[in-house]
């Protein structure tokens, strides 16, 4: 098949389950509709919602999530199938997944905010306390439709936001950081990649005495990729603070109410310190500036409490310079607008926005302050640059009211302990870091460069920012997960997925991760679907908190993991990431996604993708939903016939029993009555009523399902047979006879053959009971030869009877691969007839009225033919044919086990049946004594290899008795009662002459 028509049925694929998702959403909303009015009428009965809720453990968050499952799926088959050629360490084909999933993540942002932005008062996720939903904000949300796209979202809350806005940032971080560590060589066309490539600037040449710093700024990010990895990752927490930080009016609102001027940073700047300036100089009539050293200032000039000195002029800088104090008032006033600014800067607003911001509150000096930023000014020489950036480190560490301005002061000259004392979370921490370290790297980059310009200019090139060492990421990373106050949030498991991409470890994340998902799944009991990994001598690296329901993370990790195997296939390939996807998998499983299993599965190692498959292959009983999986599995080339042999083989293991496994012995079903007592007389046991059973376990079922799979399949007529053959060992071995009869009755030989003959064979036939079709084929054939005289005619029935020969060849090896199976079925169906001939005997004994007795003598007469004839081919030739020695020694010990019990109810049966219907029944008895005993048969040995040689002859005997008893009641002399084929019973009239 072409990629083109490979690309075809994908999107066919795609199209049937769009279709059928909405199908199922639309009967879902008919199901709330109808729970909503049965409440009402009803409510003590179970509605349609009721048992889709009780089908789909997970429904909730299936609906919740759904379609974004399917979203980032659909995604991952189309991008993935349509991807570019490779080319070289380059990123180049993963981009447009990884912004296709960041967009997914935006959509789904947008329509939450549209649901609860009346309720969202605090969405920061920064450590800042965040306030519970009003009382009038818990009605259920309304699901919203936006392009005819329905997306549920009345199982939703205000939690699921915040979730979705750092997976949004999450992604955009990967979507940096690979362009980063594998950056993109190849030219892009600028409609498609406007929003994905990340814009590294190009040098601007070697920089020299009279190059603005900005020029020299560009190329330092061009020619330095450390400095451009942490420019992208400053400039990532600065857009994740901007789209998920609180409004500025909502940071600083707190500050506001202990400025005693109102909401909105009334534009009144000192007002309060600056009125008792006013009230003092009148006081003195005092014409010109106060001055701080006049006699009487440091009583005259002070605070309500008289416990502060208040300064005497309102320049920026007052406090500082006099060593003097604001009003308490102008104080909150004036944290609150140093607060204001830092949140602006620590977001990446422009310094127009922070100017305008500024001068509508009359403090224009705080933007021009600001405005000599490298990163947000275009102007000014690099020699005047680095003196600001000494003013400002001084302003850090010795200036300032607030530690927010501080803050201002030291993001700005680059120093860290002062960003530091702000932090309020783990993004506030690597922002003070890498904001610090880019600084430094820059200094060092002037420094290099210009030092061999021009020696005379090394005093202006000095180190603004800290003395400490310079910290890699991995160092900043670490240091972050070891502070206590970002303890719990760098546990969130995704706060601890960014920190691992941002320190370049996302292979030992995943390693981290995936070894504590198998230990969670077999922390209670042995996992199915994972081995229990050993045990770790250290610390895991990245311990997020995360837990078997953590979904959205395996989503995320999942796809996460593609992407990186498309970079790197060896690094990424574990057993701890293949957890992931494992667990991943059977999540989709559980919400009822059977048709993304395939996809996920395909891409584990060949081994972990059959024994997945396998495992989710039992809980998928729809035969449409089993056709497009079997149609997906091949899409997806997987190996079919391996994950059908493999789920077989699995739950057949899960059913055996620990002790169980190594067991000698020979089956032994309890047929008979063996706690039957007649009064002391040795009589023949009856059969043992309801010893099949009607119980069926989950894994009885499971294992009956798995094989059903096969019928789907086309070919593979020996695999079919050889596995419905070991599974019929396995339950009969183990005593399991309702699900062999259930097995018998669900997967008949009949139905394999109709299912697989027409590919095999050409026309859809029953092989077992085809043999007279042929024979008259032949004979019509026969007849047209004669009937002709042409030569082509007569060649042409010649060639017609070469290929029946050949059919009827094929027909032969069909049977002869299927003869086991064949021989298994019909041991269930002899044992069926005689658990239903004894139902039908009991009723009987139920029924003492004699109208009721002509009807159950005809049952009781067609059940004991049914009985008769299914135990013919028990008696002849029956498991003769193993296909192999493994094969014979199972059929060996069933064998021993079933029919030396069988052979003896059978003998029940026709006792029975001489007194009730027949006494010619009774010499039934002696031909099945001859047919044991009979020389080309092994029932004789199988008696005795099973030590019940002895039931045998008794039940020989018993039965010889019962014949010389029917003799005596009253037989007419002279009558030849003569039974089929000549037997009659005149042998057992025996008459002693007269002396």
């Amino acid at each position: 098949m072409g990629s083109r028509a490979r690309q075809a049925v994908r999107e066919e694929s795609w199209d049937s389950l769009h279709y059928s998702e909405a199908s199922n959403a639309s009967s879902r909303d008919e199901a709330s509709e109808e729970d909503n009015v049965e409440s009402i009428a009803s409510p003590a009965f179970l509605t349609v919602g009721d048992v889709q809720r009780a089908i789909h453990p997970l429904q909730a968050t299936a609906d919740r999530v759904g379609k974004q499952v399917e979203r980032f799926a659909e995604s991952l088959d189309r991008l993935s199938f349509k991807k570019e050629q490779k080319s070289g360490n380059s990123c180049y084909h993963v981009l447009p997944l990884v912004a296709e999933y960041e967009a997914i993540a935006s959509r789904t942002v947008d329509r939450l905010r549209k649901v609860y932005a009346p309720g969202k008062l605090n969405k920061s996720p920064k450590g800042f306390k965040r306030k519970g939903r009003s009382s009038t904000d818990r009605s259920t949300p309304i699901p919203i439709h936006e392009d005819g796209d329905e997306v549920g979202m009345s199982n939703t809350t205000i939690e699921d936001l915040h979730h979705w806005e750092q997976e949004r940032q999450t992604w955009r971080l990967l979507l940096l950081m690979l362009q980063a560590e594998y950056p993109i060589t190849e030219a892009l066309p600028s409609d498609r990649w406007h929003n994905v490539k990340s814009k590294r600037p190009a040098s601007r040449g070697p920089p020299h005495l009279y190059s603005s710093e900005n020029d020299i700024w560009q190329t330092f990010l061009a020619e330095d990729d450390s400095a451009w990895e942490k420019h992208t990752i400053l400039e990532w927490l600065k857009m994740s603070a901007e789209s998920s930080g609180e409004e500025i009016e909502t940071v600083v609102a707190e500050l506001e109410q202990g400025s005693d001027r109102g909401a909105g940073l009334n534009p009144q700047g000192w007002l309060f310190s600056r009125l008792e300036i006013k009230q003092h100089k009148r006081l003195r009539t005092w014409p010109k500036p106060l001055d701080p050293n006049s006699p009487g200032m440091d009583t005259s000039l002070v605070n309500p409490d008289r416990t502060k000195r208040l300064v005497s002029q309102l320049d920026p800088d007052v406090f500082s310079r006099q060593a003097r104090s604001l009003r308490e008032e102008d104080v909150f006033f004036e944290r609150a607008q140093w607060r204001a600014c830092w949140e602006m800067i620590r977001r990446g607003r422009s310094w127009e926005t922070i100017r305008e911001w500024c001068q509508t509150r009359k403090d224009g000096w705080r933007a021009l302050c600001i405005y000599g930023d490298t990163r947000t000014s275009e102007h000014g020489t690099w020699q005047s640059r680095i003196l600001w950036r000494r003013m400002c480190m001084k302003a850090a560490k010795l200036g300032g009211i607030d530690e927010y301005e501080k803050a201002v002061y030291g993001v700005l000259g680059g120093d860290l302990s002062s960003v530091e004392k702000v932090a309020r979370g783990c993004d506030d921490f690597l922002f003070a870091h890498y904001n610090s370290c880019l600084l430094r790297s820059f200094d060092n980059f002037l420094e290099r460069r210009l030092m061999s310009t021009d020696s005379s200019i090394r005093p202006l090139v000095i180190t603004t920012s800290d003395s400490i060492q310079e910290m890699s990421s991995t160092q900043v990373v670490d240091k972050m997960l070891r502070m206590e106050l970002f303890e719990t949030e760098a546990k969130n498991p995704l706060k601890s997925l960014q920190a691992s991409l941002i320190s370049k470890r996302f292979r030992i994340f995943i390693q981290d991760q995936g070894q504590k998902w198998a230990q969670l799944a077999n922390m209670e009991e042995k996992s199915k679907i994972m081995d229990k990994p050993e045990l770790q001598s250290t610390e895991p690296t990245f311990a997020a908190d995360v837990t078997l329901e953590s979904y959205d993370l395996l989503r995320i990790l999942t796809h996460m993991i593609f992407i990186f195997q498309e970079l790197d296939p060896v690094m990424y390939k574990s057993s701890a990431a293949e957890n992931i996807v494992v667990a991943y998998v059977d999540y989709l499983g559980i919400a009822g996604k059977q048709q993304l299993l395939p996809l996920y599965a395909s891409r584990l190692s060949s081994a972990r993708a059959i024994q997945c498959m396998a495992r989710q292959l039992p809980f998928i009983t729809d035969s449409r939903e089993r056709r497009t999986t079997v149609q997906l599995m091949n899409q997806y080339e997987m190996d079919v016939k391996a994950i059908l042999n493999m789920q077989l083989i699995l739950i057949i293991l899960d059913m055996q029993e620990p002790e169980a496994k190594d067991s000698r012995n020979y089956p032994r079903p309890v047929i008979l009555d063996y706690d039957y007592r007649n009064e002391g007389t040795k009589s023949m046991r009856p059969v043992k009523r309801g010893f099949i059973g009607r119980s069926i376990n989950g894994d009885e079922q499971d294992v009956i399902n798995a094989f059903e799979w096969y019928l789907l399949l086309d070919g593979l007529w020996q695999e079919t047979m050889r596995s419905g053959t070991i599974l019929y060992q396995y339950l009969l071995e183990s005593g399991r006879l309702a699900a062999a009869r259930q097995l018998s009755q669900t997967v008949t030989f009949r139905m394999i053959s109709l299912n697989k003959t027409e590919k095999l064979l050409g026309r859809s036939i029953d092989i077992a009971n085809s043999q007279n079709t042929s024979e008259d084929e032949y004979s019509n054939e026969h007849a047209m030869q004669r009937s002709t005289r042409s030569r082509s005619n007569q060649a042409r029935q010649r060639r017609g009877s070469s290929s029946r020969r050949r059919h009827q060849a094929e027909r032969e090896v069909l049977l002869n691969h299927g003869e086991s199976f064949r021989d298994f079925e019909n041991l269930m169906v002899a044992l069926d007839a005689l658990e239903h001939w004894k139902d039908i005997e009991a009723q009987g004994k139920n029924h003492p009225d004699p109208r009721h007795a002509k009807s159950w003598k005809k049952e009781i007469q067609t059940a004991h033919d049914a009985v008769v004839a299914s135990m013919q081919p028990l008696l002849y030739d029956w498991l003769q044919y193993p296909k192999d020695d493994i094969e014979a020694r199972a059929i060996n010990k069933i064998k021993i086990g079933y029919l030396p019990e069988m052979i003896l109810a059978y003998n029940s049966v026709l006792q029975y049946g001489g007194h009730m219907l027949s006494r010619e029944i009774l010499l039934q008895c002696m031909d099945l004594a001859a047919t044991v005993a009979a020389e080309h048969s092994d029932l004789a040995d199988i008696f005795v290899r099973a030590g019940r040689m002895s039931e045998l002859v008794d039940s020989m005997a018993i039965a010889s008795k019962s014949i010389l008893a029917a003799e005596e009641k009253g037989q007419k002399p002279g009558r030849n009662r003569k039974k089929m084929n000549g037997a009659s019973m005149d042998i057992w009239s025996v008459k002693v002459a007269s002396e």
